[in-house]
């Protein structure tokens, strides 16, 4: 069964950026390294700490995140909910939200195929 989409899903995707996530030097220099509104810095971002991330959740959980991101982008979501409760560590404000989410989204359906294929 699947589950329903929950705008804390995104959020919880989202806390690997976020400054109340445990203090790590090496992964702030790399989120400050990286122009979140470049698409392809953005998704380079992703396949650095996002991905192994990901990939530890179970496919259920995938499929949840996945699933939620659709919904949302297809109902033509701001994300502003997302984005305003938490304070990351970009460099620069995150000009176009669905943009941003639409990589992610993009990546990753690309790391659960990549790993469904490899298992």
């Amino acid at each position: 069964m699947k589950r329903k989409p929950e705008y804390f899903v995104l959020r919880g995707l989202l806390f690997l950026f976020d400054i109340e996530n445990t203090h790590d030097d090496a992964r702030e220099k790399i989120i400050v390294s990286k122009n979140v509104n470049d698409k392809q810095e953005l998704a380079e971002l992703f396949d650095i700490l996002m991905k192994p991330e990901f990939l530890f959740y179970s496919v259920e959980e995938r499929e949840w995140c996945i699933d939620t991101l659709k919904y949302y982008l297809e109902a033509g979501d701001s994300f502003d909910e997302v984005f305003t409760r938490i304070t990351t560590y970009f460099d620069d404000d995150v000009e176009d939200q669905r943009q941003f989410m639409q990589v992610l989204l993009s990546c990753l359906l690309k790391y659960h195929v990549d790993d469904s294929d490899m298992g």
